[in-house]
């Protein structure tokens, strides 16, 4: 089957309809840079294709009750400069960095990069560390649910026939807390992602730790919370001695997760290096900070 028809949406009104209408036969276009691969590829073979790009209602950042909100069809350039001065938030702007080519973060979507659900989307784990939630829409109303649930395929968490990610949305984060992320890809620079870290992590005065939430790309089938991780840095003195025991408390998770696989080796040693720089970054920031 090939494209038969399609729509560019004037609104998000327009485009439930036309899901609703045309069911399991259309699929949303917005950057296109995943999607048209899939259809040339024949990955997929719909016969209508959404453009949702010229819909302004998805192609803004919004803040409302303490909440970022990013709508589905933001850009990944335009989310690099709206939190270009937002320290705090640097995994993001990372994240969002490490993503292809200039060319590419001027097309790929945020809603894109979350909808194809790849364990190596660079943009998941900031955001499920950030406790992101996505707001879904159909013809039957919005409903909202929480990325980190969605990643993992949990029942009701996933897009259901006829539904569109309207926006993804997470709190500021409050003072003290800090947003990393680190990646290692096969060569600097257009590289798909091999392992990633993100971490929103919170200190107090004395360098104690009294958040963490971290969250791992490509080490697991879904990007997932590294709750063991988490549970042992809390509490702790952020320092070169907790960051040395915090890699091998993933190393004994990973050894867990990915017993029998061949890549299991390679990712232990891989993984040491990643953490340890998403961890050192956090005290990086906070030398900075403090020396102004």
């Amino acid at each position: 089957m090939s494209v038969e028809q399609f729509f560019n949406a004037k609104s998000i009104e327009q485009v439930v309809d036309l899901l609703d209408q045309y069911k399991e036969d259309a699929k949303i276009i917005a950057g296109g840079t995943d999607l048209v691969i899939a259809l040339n590829n024949k990955k997929i073979t719909p016969s209508v294709l959404i453009d949702i790009s010229k819909i302004e209602d998805l192609r803004k950042i919004e803040e409302y009750n303490g909440n970022i909100v990013i709508g589905a069809a933001v850009h990944f350039t335009q989310l690099m400069d709206y939190i270009e001065d937002n320290k705090s938030l640097k995994g993001l702007h990372d994240s969002a960095r490490s993503i292809g080519s200039p060319q590419i973060r001027n097309k790929a979507t945020v809603g894109g990069n979350i909808g194809h659900s790849s364990p190596a989307a660079d943009s998941i784990p900031p955001l499920i560390a950030l406790g992101a939630s996505l707001n879904l829409i159909s013809i039957n109303g919005e409903r909202k649910v929480l990325l980190e649930d969605y990643s993992a395929k949990k029942e009701d968490a996933g897009l259901k026939v006829g539904e569109l990610i309207k926006s993804i949305e997470f709190p500021k984060l409050e003072k003290n807390e800090f947003l990393t992320f680190s990646k290692l890809g096969l060569r600097k620079a257009l590289a798909i992602s091999r392992i990633t870290t993100s971490a929103v992590i919170q200190l107090n005065e004395e360098k104690n730790i009294i958040k963490c939430v971290m969250c791992s790309g490509s080490i697991g089938r879904y990007p997932m919370r590294e709750i063991e991780v988490e549970h042992y840095l809390v509490g702790k003195t952020l320092n070169e001695e907790t960051i040395e025991a915090a890699v091998e408390v993933l190393k004994d998770s990973m050894d867990i997760r990915l017993e029998g696989r061949s890549s299991l080796t390679y990712k232990r040693i891989a993984v040491e290096s990643i953490l340890k720089e998403t961890l050192y970054s956090r005290l990086k920031f906070l030398s900075e900070v403090s020396s102004k």
